[in-house]
């Protein structure tokens, strides 16, 4: 491959971008400690998609919200959430798509962890009726791994702890809509309104 061909510079640049794209599934352009990788992403194209398709994954990059991931073209390499995991995932998605509406321009959605739980708690299940503490922040630790958000705060169980939502969480789990993905997300909330989440997984897979 020509990048392998190129000065010693941008060959850890290719390293680095390659990895955070395998181990954290997104990089971003808003988030500061990716901003350069997904910069150089977006400049060698060509090249990641190279590379990456001998890896047996196709590079997707979505410009509007300045996002880049990888989808594995035999359906591997994917994280499989537990259903708690999922609705969380679901609300985060459905704030941003509230937040945002609220906000112009690039602005950070940043919701506080009491959202979180105020939206949770609307869905009434019954063998889980609120999210415990050490959920919540087993779920966000996981997330943030994914470059889907990050806590401003240390303590995330805290009630007005500040986290903060990229838009990432928009391609989370494939086969939405996007034009109509918050009536989406509200529909498939309501399924799981009423149920049990203890110790079940869903469909759901890591994100593209």
């Amino acid at each position: 491959m020509e990048i392998f061909n190129e000065s010693v510079a941008q060959k850890e640049k290719f390293r680095s971008a390659a990895n955070k794209l395998l181990n954290h599934c997104f990089v971003l352009k808003k988030k500061e400690d990716t901003r350069n990788d997904y910069i150089f992403i977006l400049q060698h194209r060509e090249k990641f998609q190279e590379y990456f398709d001998l890896l047996g994954y196709e590079l997707r990059i979505n410009e509007n919200s300045d996002v880049a991931g990888i989808v594995n073209y035999n359906g591997t390499g994917r994280y499989r959430l537990k259903k708690i995991e999922t609705i969380i995932l679901l609300i985060l998605r459905l704030l941003y798509i509230e937040k945002r509406r609220e906000l112009s321009g690039n602005d950070d959605i940043m919701v506080f962890s009491e959202d979180i739980h105020d939206k949770y708690r609307m869905l009434k299940i019954e063998s889980k009726p609120t999210i415990d503490k050490t959920t919540l922040r087993d779920v966000i630790r996981l997330f943030k791994r994914f470059n889907i958000v990050t806590n401003i705060d240390t303590d995330v169980t805290l009630s007005d702890a500040r986290i903060v939502i990229y838009p990432s969480v928009l391609f989370a789990v494939p086969g939405e809509n996007i034009n109509n993905l918050a009536e989406d997300i509200s529909d498939r909330l309501k399924k799981y309104a009423g149920g049990g989440v203890e110790d079940e997984e869903t469909d759901q897979d890591q994100a593209d």
